[in-house]
């Protein structure tokens, strides 16, 4: 069983057990949250779009990879650099309810 969720403006297909990094979401690390799935496939293959809860858990905050931002303009002498690490939430996918 897997499901499709939205969060952060970009969809995840998770399934129980899985841990994946989202955008940063405002709760502390062990709170449970719910996303609304998008759809949820069952063990027969049959499609459920919009029905259903994803239960998941908090496990921690951090920052990511750094990524470099460079700008440059030909024959001006002109070139900028700049770093950006974005902030993202790690969550633990505990189940997968259908309604």
């Amino acid at each position: 069983m897997y499901a499709v969720i939205e969060t952060g403006g970009k969809q995840y297909r998770v399934e129980p057990g899985m841990r994946i990094r989202v955008e940063k979401i405002d709760a502390e690390p062990g709170t449970r949250i719910e996303f609304k799935p998008l759809l949820v496939r069952k063990e027969d293959g049959t499609l459920d779009l919009n029905k259903g809860k994803v239960i998941a858990e908090v496990v921690s905050h951090g920052k990511g990879k750094k990524l470099i931002v460079f700008k440059y303009r030909p024959k001006k002498n002109y070139k900028r650099w700049k770093g950006h690490r974005q902030w993202f939430t790690e969550v633990l996918i505990k189940e997968i309810k259908e309604v």
